[in-house]
Order: structure tokens, then C-alpha cells, then sequence
């Protein structure tokens, strides 16, 4: 639509982040709802429609391939996002709660640190100890689905890591001359 590929811009991510890097918060916005509901809709709506009464573990197998499917996008090539606000969408149907505690935390840290990276890793930490503690003691796989998520979260974003430890990694700003943060207008 910009005539811009974000895989040769910025970050080369397909997320919301380098969207908004790149093209400003017009931009990033729909790309960050498309990932959202990508993990979303398939997560809360597949198990409504089945009669099996544990559909709920078949929630978290929708939710595990629409986070690896986003990730590992087979129309470009297995790259894609790093699956953060996919999985945002699938806690949003299996835990909002833990959703809820995840985004604060996300955006707490961005706040102080203007890094997004940092603000993943937080809340990647965040909603498996939040999951533990709220939901029922009959789906415990809930919760080694949000630590195996949780594992794959901080690898996906090992580069970061690499960069937050060296000091290199880059703020969550507008790359355009006059380097706008949050809220930049497009050029």
C-alpha cells in the first residue's frame, strides 16, 4: 500500500514495531489488529464450534498454529513477525486477564525504556506467573502452553537480547528526519 517492503526496511520484521518504524502509527495500527486477530479467531471461535467438551485444549492448538503460522509465514518464505501481538490475541481468548496483565506490563516498560523488545520480554515473563494463579487447576496445559510460548517469545527475540545487553538496541521511535516518538505524524 506504501509501496515500501518492510523485509528490506527498518528491523526487516513484518510486526507492528517496524511498521511503525518505518511508516507511522496509520501504518502500524492495522497491522498490529490483523495480528491480534489473528491469533484471536481461530483460538476463540474453532471451539465453540466443536462438540468435544475439552475443546479448550484444542483452543491452545489453534492459538499454537496461528502464532507459528505468523511467525513462520509460508507465503514469505518461513520469516515473519515475532508473534507477540498473536499471541496477544490468543491470551485474549483464552486469558484476558493475563492479556490485561501482560499489556501493562509491556507498556510500562516501553514507557520507561521506549524499548518495545524490552516490553515482550517483560510481559512474555509476566503472564505465565499471572496464568498460574487464576486459572482452574483442571487445565494445567494452559499454563506449559504459556511457558513453552513464553520460551519461544524470548528466542524469537534472541537478537534483541543480543542488542539490549550490548547497548545497541534501538528505542521505539519513528525513523524519519525528525525522529517523532510515539505518535509521529507520516510524512
Amino acid at each position: 500500500m506504501y509501496g515500501i517492503d518492510l523485509r528490506t526496511e527498518g528491523s526487516g520484521n513484518l510486526g507492528g514495531t517496524n511498521a511503525f518504524r518505518v511508516l507511522g502509527i496509520k501504518a502500524a495500527l492495522p497491522v498490529i489488529v490483523v495480528d491480534i486477530l489473528k491469533g484471536w479467531l481461530p483460538t476463540w471461535y474453532f471451539p465453540q464450534i466443536q462438540s468435544d467438551p475439552s475443546s479448550w485444549t484444542w483452543a491452545l492448538a489453534y492459538g499454537g498454529a496461528a502464532i507459528l503460522g505468523h511467525v513462520f509465514s509460508f507465503w514469505i518464505r518461513f520469516h515473519g513477525g515475532k508473534g507477540v501481538a498473536t499471541s496477544g490475541g490468543v491470551f485474549m481468548a483464552i486469558s484476558p486477564i493475563a492479556l490485561l496483565a501482560g499489556f501493562v506490563t509491556w507498556l510500562a516498560v516501553v514507557m520507561k525504556t521506549k524499548t518495545s523488545s524490552l516490553g515482550s520480554l517483560s510481559a512474555s515473563l509476566i503472564i505465565p506467573a499471572v496464568i498460574y494463579f487464576t486459572i482452574p487447576q483442571d487445565r494445567l496445559a494452559v499454563f506449559w502452553f504459556t511457558i513453552c510460548l513464553s520460551i519461544f517469545v524470548i528466542w524469537s527475540h534472541r537478537s534483541n537480547i543480543t542488542r539490549i545487553l550490548s547497548g545497541e538496541e534501538n528505542a521505539l521511535q519513528r525513523n524519519n528526519s525528525d525522529n517523532n516518538k510515539f505518535g509521529g505524524h507520516s510524512p
